[in-house]
């Protein structure tokens, strides 16, 4: 009998033992864990300098990145770098403005769904004091040959960019060869153009909207902008070809084209730099009006 006690002793000891460890293995407080957040998905955009100087891009991209939980990666060159990086496929779209250049790579392939988005014009900036009288010119043309007669500095980009094709197209219409010491040609992006022929107290071609976001840090003024046929300066944005090269987000890159090109995204082209410039720095496509581009 005695046997029989000290053995349903033990039992009941190690049955109390047994319901310890088991409550101390089971947390007193259970929380559900926390839905998991993916990793935003990379967009390689490759663009002309002046989207970059000029700030649009921190606040146009900005909006898209946290609407979709997208990071943009942002490649800042000329627009003949730009487009030379998406036809080899190491972007997945572009911003560019060098309607002959973009439409000679959409021919060979390398992109699709060209869409016009935005436009400003070209300007001549130079001291003020003009000592080449472009501000009389009667176009661009007469503007360049006046800079050329009176040697005066001209810093030119020389970076194949859009600002610098067009500088090309209008020497050419000019019939002149620019060279000399008064030429000189940097190899640089907008901003930096700007800077040296303000040190230098030259003439450059520069875009309104990045000369607009620096005009408060050099001397140099808007000396001739009355020539539609070579200072207009359209934007298009273009996605790299998945036919040509399958990695491409082209998902991405064509959502990326329909936000630019959207009532959202032109209200923001619309109203960006009047709250500091006093003026936009570009014109969204959905204003253009009979301004055009091909």
């Amino acid at each position: 009998m005695k046997n029989l006690f000290a053995k349903i002793i033990i039992v009941s000891v190690l049955l109390t033992l047994f319901a310890g460890c088991t409550q101390q293995a089971t947390p007193e407080n259970t929380t559900t864990p926390a839905p998991a957040v993916s990793a935003p998905r990379e967009l390689h955009l490759a663009t002309t300098t002046s989207t970059c100087d000029t700030g649009l891009l921190d606040v146009l991209n900005k909006k898209f990145e946290d609407e979709n939980n997208v990071k943009i990666s942002t490649l800042c060159e000329g627009t003949g770098k730009a487009i030379a990086t998406g036809e080899l496929g190491a972007a997945d779209v572009v911003m560019v403005h060098a309607v002959q250049s973009e439409l000679k790579a959409v021919a060979n392939g390398s992109f699709i769904n060209r869409t016009y988005m935005m436009y400003n014009y070209f300007v001549i900036i130079g001291p003020e004091n003009d000592p080449a009288g472009i501000k009389n010119a009667t176009n661009a043309s007469d503007a360049f040959r006046r800079i050329a007669a009176k040697q005066a500095p001209f810093v030119s980009r020389g970076d194949d960019s859009g600002t610098h094709k067009m500088e090309l197209s209008i020497w050419k219409a000019a019939n002149i060869t620019p060279s000399g010491n008064w030429y000189q040609s940097i190899g640089k992006g907008m901003g930096d153009t700007i800077s040296t022929a303000d040190i230098k107290e030259g003439y450059t071609l520069s875009d309104r909207g990045t000369y607009l976001a620096m005009k408060d840090k050099i001397k140099l003024a808007i000396l001739f902008e009355k020539d539609q046929k070579y200072l207009f300066n359209p934007y298009h944005v273009m996605a790299v070809s998945p036919v040509k090269f399958p990695t491409v987000k082209y998902d991405l890159a064509k959502k990326y084209i329909n936000y630019v090109t959207s009532p959202e995204g032109q209200d923001i082209l619309r109203n960006y730099g009047k709250d500091k410039y006093r003026e936009a720095l570009f014109v969204p496509e959905e204003d253009a009006g009979n301004v055009t581009s091909p």
